[in-house]
């Protein structure tokens, strides 16, 4: 999987989404493009979205989730160009089946030189995820130990209007509801690479599944029990199987 800020040009019949060396030009991209990811979560439970202003650790939270909810080993969409990028649905209102063999497919049909850069490839792509986790977790945690504070804050805030309490209590749930988003993601990942990683070692076997398996199960682990040190001030937790 391709690891962020990088981008991909692509030439249009007057010009070019992209500036000189493929980087985004600032019109498409913005440091809330990833805002509605927790708009996206909460009307799709039928709850209104807060019009506070995202914190810096709020906007990070949405960035990161991000990269989770796209599926693995898809262009991200802050390398894509402007046309390309899409709002995805979020898993309490999407009705498409989860497919955990699209990941394996894709890598099994791109031409390889031989099988070990198959087996590099997917251990790259689970490095990648574990590497995110180490940032995104802690952030998740930080930023429910704040909304705890707010919480309690809600009944000490003098002259309180019912807008502002609305509006603090729609971003707790917000932010909970994006890192169950992300939580799903993660243990749909681990799917995934379980089930590419059977198919590489039925069609082309070598001692490198040993360390993916070993990669894989230790996102599994994380994915499991990672998220159980911070206490959810609102939502309710998504599972599945990996």
């Amino acid at each position: 999987m391709c690891t962020p800020l990088f981008v991909l040009p692509l030439v249009f019949g007057l010009g070019c989404v992209g500036d000189d060396f493929g980087r985004t030009r600032q019109t498409i991209y913005h440091q809330d493009m990833h805002q509605w990811v927790g708009a996206e979560a909460t009307e799709s439970l039928g709850g209104r979205a807060s019009e506070f202003l995202l914190t810096d650790n709020e906007r990070a939270l949405r960035d990161m989730a991000y990269y989770f909810i796209q599926p693995p080993h898809s262009r991200p969409a802050w390398k894509a160009v402007f046309g390309d990028y899409d709002r995805i649905a979020s898993p309490w209102r999407q009705k498409v089946v989860f497919d955990r063999t699209s990941y394996g497919r894709k890598m099994i049909d791109e031409p390889h030189r031989s099988q070990a850069s198959s087996y590099q490839g997917l251990m790259e792509d689970v490095r990648n995820d574990l590497s995110m986790l180490d940032q995104f977790i802690p952030l998740a945690v930080k930023i429910n130990d704040l909304d705890i504070k707010r919480n309690k804050a809600l009944g000490y805030v003098g002259d309180l209007s019912p807008r502002e309490r609305g509006d603090a209590q729609a971003r707790m749930r917000e932010n909970v509801l994006v890192v169950q988003w992300a939580q799903q993601c993660v243990e749909q990942r681990v799917s995934s690479y379980r089930w590419a990683l059977e198919r590489l070692v039925i069609m082309a076997p070598d001692p490198l599944a040993a360390q993916a398996d070993a990669l894989i199960a230790e996102l599994a682990r994380r994915a499991a029990t990672a998220w159980t040190s911070a206490t959810p001030v609102a939502g309710r937790v998504l599972r599945v199987g990996g």
